[in-house]
């Protein structure tokens, strides 16, 4: 019978990814998500029967376990930006992992690969960084011989960072951004879920691998790589850190007195964060390690960011019909 890897939050962003590629590996593949209802499009990732979605609820033991059961690994990709209810930071990043990682440890469980982020630290101000830190820690404690992949922003078809900004541009000549000359370095998300894979099937030394793309950008020259893209001229403005922060106040207030019904457009975390660059360390172990040679940006964004353009599907043809000489 072939291998069984469940994956924890495998319908997310990174997860899907992760999930299909494991389902072309030939592995049976359990997602485990709050919401196996709107997780069914990863069914056809797989034969019938290969991947299936599952109920599972990470702040609860019995849940964690029941999933896990007869499973050769462990992927763990649950994640959030924001905290909205019982969903918090500590729960879900710091608390969530650990469960998963110890359950693994009595389960048996030969492999585990736990997603955590660049700038994971346990000293940090920011909630979410100090938390995914927590979150390694109690990885490796429980499975020392885990793999922890550390990427930078994630983007992709479904990501929440180049898709949102470029919906953004639509809406008047101003593109503000907080944090314009903090560096990064995205990551195509099949790379990450390709790293996923390598440390499942092959042989590789455990512990953290930051992954970062081929290309270091600040956030301003990412929104204006973007705006190129979209074939949109618009004024990328800074938003100082102070005033961001009041604006993360404002909002994280608003988010609290409507019981998450008005979602937080930034929070005073995120502002934190965005303070520091997140960038691949110069002694960190990366693609190199495990083989991999990271996708461009500008060989991805065009494939999904047209639908941004002026006229869509259909500007690369106006492009063209300006050439033409009658």
């Amino acid at each position: 019978m072939s291998k069984l890897v469940t994956i924890y939050g495998g319908s997310g962003f990174v997860g899907r990814y992760i999930a299909r590629r494991m389902a072309k590996a030939g592995w049976r593949v359990r997602v485990a998500v709050r919401r196996p209802n709107e997780a069914i499009f990863v069914k056809p990732y797989g034969v019938v029967g290969q991947v299936e979605p599952v109920l599972c609820n990470i702040r609860d033991d019995a849940s964690v376990a029941q999933v896990m059961m007869g499973a050769d690994a462990v992927v763990n990709c649950v994640g959030i930006l924001a905290k909205q209810g019982k969903n918090t930071f500590d729960s879900v990043q710091s608390d969530g992992a650990a469960r998963i990682a110890r359950i693994a440890a009595e389960q048996g469980v030969e492999k585990m690969v736990h997603v955590s982020a660049i700038g994971a630290d346990a000293d940090s101000g920011s909630d979410y960084a100090r938390t995914k830190a927590e979150g390694e820690a109690a990885v490796s404690e429980h499975m020392p011989g885990a793999v922890i992949l550390r990427p930078s922003i994630v983007f992709g078809p479904e990501d929440q960072f180049f898709n949102r900004f470029a919906s953004m541009s639509r809406l008047g000549p101003v593109l503000p951004v907080v944090g314009a000359d903090t560096r990064f370095q995205p990551v195509y998300v099949d790379d990450v879920a390709k790293a996923a894979e390598t440390a499942l099937i092959t042989p590789v030394e455990p512990g953290v691998y930051e992954l970062g793309g081929p290309d270091v950008s600040t956030f301003r020259a990412l929104m204006e790589t973007m705006l190129h893209v979209i074939r949109r001229r618009r004024a990328v403005v800074n938003i100082p850190f102070w005033l961001a922060s009041i604006m993360g106040l404002g909002f994280d207030t608003l988010n609290a007195l409507t019981l998450g019904l008005i979602p937080a457009q930034i929070t005073r975390d995120q502002v934190r964060n965005l303070r520091r660059d997140n960038v691949v360390a110069d002694d960190a172990r990366g693609f190199d390690a495990l083989g991999i040679k990271p996708v461009a940006m500008a060989s991805v964004l065009p494939e999904y960011l047209w639908r941004f353009r002026p006229s869509g599907q259909y500007d690369a043809i106006k492009e063209s019909a300006r050439n033409l000489r009658t």
